[in-house]
């Protein structure tokens, strides 16, 4: 799977409203056959910080995602409300998806 996570520093005065603002792109990208994840969350340090975690099947998948008329669009609507480029995490790992975090199992 392509493996993705990326963090996106929005301008002071749109934070409470980028789940809305980013609202049309993440629904429209979770309805892709390719997507396993997109998902928002919002920095406990930095209310202007919201980090993006999401994957796709293969890099096919992260191709179509790339090349769909929603991302092009989100290219145009997203980067007004930004204070500066988005920073990015992005790999290509040999599994499909979450692995238990085994030092902190919990017991039944």
């Amino acid at each position: 799977m392509i493996f993705i996570t990326a963090k996106f520093r929005v301008r002071p005065e749109d934070a409470d409203r980028w789940p809305e603002i980013a609202g049309e792109f993440t629904r429209a990208t979770r309805a892709e056959p390719g997507c396993l994840w997109f998902d928002w969350s919002r920095s406990v340090e930095d209310p202007t910080e919201y980090v993006l975690v999401e994957a796709f099947r293969d890099g096919e998948a992260g191709g179509a995602h790339v090349q769909s008329d929603h991302f092009r669009q989100a290219q145009r609507d997203l980067p007004p409300h930004l204070t500066e480029t988005p920073r990015v995490v992005n790999f290509s790992i040999p599994q499909d998806d979450w692995s238990e975090l085994g030092e902190m199992a919990v017991s039944d």
